[in-house]
């Protein structure tokens, strides 16, 4: 299972908290592409484990405290 940036962003508007099986609807009726609906069938989920971000799914997944912003300059 790999997740990048491109295919984390087909899960950002997906119904959290959710089961790895509502997921996998999501991504399918979204359209997502199949390396995202392939990660989603590897996760190791029970069948009512939930789901409450993207940040459990992959748990590297940036936020915005991972990038340099410096703020008191602007």
């Amino acid at each position: 299972m790999y997740w990048t940036l491109e295919l984390a962003r087909h899960m950002e508007d997906a119904p959290f908290p959710a089961t790895k099986d509502e997921l996998l609807d999501f991504a399918i009726r979204s359209g997502a592409p199949v390396e995202v609906i392939e990660n989603l069938q590897e996760l190791e989920a029970d069948e009512e484990e939930q789901f409450g971000s993207m940040e459990e799914l992959w748990p590297d997944y940036p936020t915005s405290d991972d990038f340099l912003f410096n703020h008191d300059e602007y």
